[in-house]
């Protein structure tokens, strides 16, 4: 990770500090020294501004000031940034082992800002994931005990350290538009002598956790208007639902709101980004910044939530959520999700979900359009771009590779690890060898629950859609020989290209 040496030394602080909005002064002159190195500017080029990229693309439904990206970098405390220079935040609670496809929005929009020039801080819930952020939800969140906690913290942590650092490096042009070395597809972003920001992975617990209720209610409660929490939309809505708000709950915008008190006064962030259903919480934070340390320069930005075209979450799917982990979902499913996209959304998510060029962008909608254009070659295009920047190259090959394997019909010569790579995401039956070998392909497709019926088996073999490991079965007759049982572990049975079985030898 590009700093990992300024993530350990932040953490390290954090664990021993003992007192609210006091750094040592040994720690701010090391953590000063990082933020001016990551600061550095030319003075020769004007620097895009990171709120006009986003905005190009789809990605700000709301800021809390026109001015953002076009002043000062500020900041009271350790970390003050730069002329021009952003530290941006956005928080991720730890509510399971993974973030899912909404969080995708808020890992792209920190890596805008690295392209950029500025430094991206992802934070992570360790304290405020134990609450439950109410925002967008008709009820209280199941509570978590310490241990899924610390667990689901370390796995997420651990998960964007490999996502940020896949970033891809910026191109760069002057302001009169003449490109210099940039690369095909790529979005020209800042300035040639300026390098990509550094990013920050924290945990709000490395304060939260020394801090007194006492302390809390007096650094921070005596500054709230109860009327002003109440009018936030995310709390009006649940005070008239039927369970109504925990008070629990009701503190949440409080807490979330004095972790940007926190960075912003010991680090310099000075930027809050989150979805639009974050809006009242990211408020309360540049609030709080106003009346405690009686300073401005405190920004926030919304992005839109990810919605397909219909109104409807773009990320769930019968089968729950799409996890952005490949230990919850392989990149092989990953891939599929993204290359499965309707035409009417495909070109809005290339915008908002990938690197390329709003040029690059264009000429693949104008593609769409032409005659003898393939179907879904666009979806194909945003597949790759998003699954390698989730799952990295290996990733992307291994979905390319089991995508190209399973067509049915393909040439490709199946092994037992591209068969397992899918099983987790397509039903599988395990079977004793003795009742697999030399058994009828008409029992096996029945007895694994391929097909309902031996007539319904033989129907489909008369019609060319029943295939052993992609190739096609002509005969009625077939039985399964050993060669077909792929290196002695498992078999594919496919019912047409989408409905398949992997049999396991037991």
């Amino acid at each position: 990770m590009a700093s990992a040496a300024t993530a350990a030394l932040a953490r390290a602080f954090l664990r021993t500090h003992r007192s609210l909005l006091i750094i040592p002064p040994s720690s701010r002159r090391r953590l000063s020294a990082s933020a001016s190195a990551t600061a550095a500017a030319s003075s020769t080029a004007v620097r895009r501004s990171v709120v006009d990229v986003l905005r190009e693309r789809g990605l700000v439904e709301a800021t809390t000031s026109e001015t953002l990206g076009l002043g000062s970098g500020s900041g009271t405390g350790t970390g003050t940034t730069s002329p021009g220079q952003l530290k941006a935040y956005c928080g991720f609670d730890p509510t399971a082992e993974s973030l899912h496809l909404g969080n995708l929005l808020g890992l792209v929009a920190l890596s805008w800002f690295r392209r950029c020039g500025h430094t991206a801080v992802a934070l992570v819930g360790g304290a405020t994931g134990r609450v439950g952020d109410p925002s967008g939800k008709s009820a209280e969140r199941p509570e978590l005990d310490l241990a899924a906690v610390e667990a689901n913290s370390d796995a997420i942590k651990s998960l964007i350290a490999q996502i940020l650092d896949r970033v891809p490096e910026p191109s760069y042009h002057f302001q009169s538009g003449k490109d210099l070395s940039l690369e095909q597809n790529e979005q020209p972003l800042a300035n040639p002598e300026e390098k990509m920001g550094s990013f920050l992975i924290l945990d709000n617990y490395d304060w939260w956790k020394d801090i007194t209720l006492l302390d809390f209610l007096n650094e921070v409660g005596r500054f709230a208007r109860v009327g002003t929490m109440i009018a936030k939309e995310s709390v009006k809505k649940r005070l008239m639902s039927e369970d109504g708000m925990s008070y629990t709950e009701f503190t949440y915008q409080l807490l979330q709101g004095y972790d940007f008190v926190y960075m912003f006064k010991n680090m310099g962030v000075n930027v809050q980004i989150g979805g639009s259903d974050q809006w009242g919480n990211i408020t309360a934070g540049t609030e709080l910044i106003r009346k405690i340390l009686q300073v401005e320069g405190a920004y926030g930005l919304t992005f839109p939530l990810l919605l397909k075209s219909d109104g409807t979450k773009f990320g769930k799917t019968e089968d729950g959520a799409i996890w952005l982990s490949s230990k919850m979902l392989s990149p092989y499913k990953f891939y599929q999700y993204f290359f499965s996209v309707p035409d009417v959304d495909v070109i809005r998510f290339m915008k908002i979900l990938t690197f390329l060029s709003l040029d690059e962008i264009h000429r693949l909608e104008e593609s769409m359009k032409k005659p003898g254009y393939v179907p879904n070659t666009v979806q194909r295009r945003l597949a790759e771009e998003v699954t390698c920047f989730v799952h990295g190259e290996e990733g992307l090959e291994e979905a390319l590779k089991a995508t190209e394997a399973l067509r049915p019909g393909v040439q490709t010569q199946l092994d037992a690890q591209t068969i397992e790579g899918i099983a987790d995401d397509v039903p599988s039956h395990s079977l004793p060898y003795d009742q697999v070998f030399k058994s009828p392909l008409v029992d096996l497709a029945v007895s694994t629950g391929l097909l309902a019926s031996k007539s319904a088996v033989r129907r489909l073999i008369k019609q060319g859609g029943l295939y052993l490991n992609n190739i096609r079965i002509d005969s009625e007759d077939k039985l399964v020989e050993e060669g077909d049982i792929v290196n002695g572990k498992v078999l594919l049975l496919s019912a047409g290209k989408k409905n398949k079985m992997v049999v396991r030898i037991s």
